[in-house]
């Protein structure tokens, strides 16, 4: 049941406020970055989470997923707005995404997520915690190029990430070391027995504790080499008021209705943005510490009629988001009043407090993300999938590796594949069996047997030795495609020479084929060459 009453919400409130701020914390700078990145208004940044926040969070049937502007769209917004020449166009666009979005939704399009295997979620979380950690380690030492909580780890420019972190160990700011190394010493130790003893330290959450940390420290730097620089601290624009917030959003042209350019920008927002909060939906999920499951549908209904409110008040495409979701489960979230309250304090915040949100440097909120970004590969994690087999440990390894050299979503397909293979592989072994009593061969076919394995059938029968029996099972076989029996055919034939006797039980004639035909008994087992029905 993800319906829940008011005494649910009011029962776990003592543990999403402080959760709902933390995200905040950590979303306010993401929105700003990726409007950045994405060419457009910075606003539209922060009304995508707003929306994510207020709206979607309520439509929403998750508890823990938040909801806002993703980084991994940034490329497919700047060219769309490129494409159709302004950001007005472009909202028109991600109107029509919202419509999309609702129709996958009532077509009952979410079923897909259940298809994507625990490996490969596993291995995308992974990938998504080694991207956090190496992407944030500039930012914690006050050298920051990259969007916060950026989640690809190809650059957006040409230098490498890994070039960008001996930049980062060359142009290391003092104060921003400072903020962030004691910043994750003070979340570690608030994860101790010792800070939960305190009732009213256990209350606060280890990042807010952090943020509390870094402002009063740069506060008390003022003026000093350690000090940190304003372009490493929180930058929202001054807003006045909720009246001057409205002033300065863009609305939509719908003049280009008509035009195709737009539906296909809008068909690619929406297939992507489906696809990335299906896969955070189940990441979340599977995150979830009271283990609850989200209803795909009406995630992708939740998340058109965001995009569609999003289109008409200026905002960036927004998906359901790993990074913000997994800060707000670490930070102790509950309940949707988490992510609620998070969109809240973003209207407020960007509204009446900008001036003062300002005085948070990014390094504390790096460290937040650095914390996060662990905790998504701790070694016990990759320990547990590689003790759990190949079939297990090959899809997660390549889909942490495919991620890491593309994006997120050419990750995830190519774990996929992986993933599918091993599926494959073993229904294949799973068809068909041989087991060996002597010169005494049992060979079973289960359930359906398709012409994929064939050379499974034919591996099996190669090891049956000269001078022996072989009985040949069908009892269990619902079908057995044409070109397995023309291999056993062909192998009774054959067998003649080799004083192989071939017994073939219970093939019926419905998939039998020409071999059965007219050539029917009713005794269990025929000898030689015959086949029972």
């Amino acid at each position: 049941m993800v319906k829940k009453h008011l005494a649910y919400y009011l029962a776990h409130l003592t543990q999403d406020i402080p959760a709902g701020i933390v995200v905040f914390l950590v979303a306010l700078p993401l929105c700003l970055g990726i409007a950045l990145a994405s060419g457009a208004p910075l606003l539209s940044g922060v009304v995508a989470g707003i929306i994510g926040g207020l709206v979607v969070a309520w439509a929403s049937g998750s508890q823990l997923s938040v909801s806002g502007p993703a980084a991994g769209l940034t490329v497919i917004v700047l060219q769309g707005i490129e494409k159709l020449g302004g950001f007005e166009h472009f909202l028109l666009a991600l109107i029509l995404a919202g419509l999309m979005q609702l129709a996958l939704g009532f077509l009952k399009a979410g079923t897909i997520g259940a298809y994507f295997p625990s490996s490969v979620i596993k291995g995308m979380l992974s990938a998504i915690g080694l991207i956090l950690i190496a992407k944030q380690l500039p930012h914690a030492v006050g050298y920051g190029r990259d969007i916060l909580g950026e989640e690809t780890y190809l650059p957006q420019d040409t230098e490498g990430t890994f070039s960008e972190l001996m930049h980062a160990m060359d142009s290391i700011s003092p104060g921003a070391t400072v903020v962030s190394a004691i910043a994750i010493v003070i979340m570690v130790l608030w994860e101790s027995r010792l800070v939960r003893a305190v009732p009213l330290l256990a209350w606060i959450p280890g990042p807010l504790a952090a943020i509390a940390w870094a402002v009063a420290f740069n506060l008390s730097m003022a003026g000093s080499s350690w000090e940190i620089a304003p372009e490493h601290m929180v930058q929202l624009p001054d807003i006045r008021g909720v009246g001057d917030l409205a002033g300065r959003l863009v609305f939509p042209d719908f003049s280009r209705i008509m035009d195709p350019a737009v539906y296909r920008v809008a068909f690619t927002i929406a297939v992507i943005a489906s696809l990335e909060t299906l896969l955070s939906l189940e990441a979340v999920d599977k995150l979830d510490p009271l283990k609850r499951v989200a209803p795909t549908n009406r995630e992708l209904k939740a998340q058109g009629i965001g995009n569609l409110l999003a289109g008409l008040l200026g905002g960036l495409p927004l998906t359901a988001v790993i990074v913000r979701s997994s800060a707000n489960i670490n930070a102790g979230g509950r309940t949707k009043v988490a992510c609620f309250i998070h969109g809240l304090l973003l209207l407020v915040s960007v509204s009446f407090l900008a001036r003062y949100l300002n005085h948070i440097p990014l390094a504390v909120l790096a460290a937040i993300l650095l914390m996060t970004g662990y905790k998504l590969v701790k070694p016990a994690l990759v320990a547990e999938m590689y003790h759990k087999g190949v079939s297990q440990f090959i899809p997660f390894a390549v889909t942490v590796m495919a991620i890491l050299a593309t994006d997120l979503l050419i990750g995830i397909a190519v774990g996929i594949a992986c993933g599918l293979y091993y599926v494959v592989r073993a229904n294949f072994h799973a068809a068909i069996s041989l087991t060996r009593h002597g010169n005494h061969y049992l060979l079973r076919l289960r359930k359906d047997v398709s012409f994929l394995n064939k050379a499974l059938l034919r591996e099996q029968l190669d090891q049956v030795e000269p001078d022996s029996e072989l009985i040949i099972d069908g009892t269990y076989a619902e079908f057995v495609d044409q070109d397995i029996l023309e291999t056993i055919e062909n192998f009774v034939e054959a067998a003649r020479d080799d004083r192989i006797v071939v017994y073939l039980k219970n093939f019926k004639a419905a998939y039998a084929g020409s071999t059965a035909k007219n050539r029917q008994d009713n005794t269990d087992t025929t000898p030689l060459y015959r086949i029972s029905g």
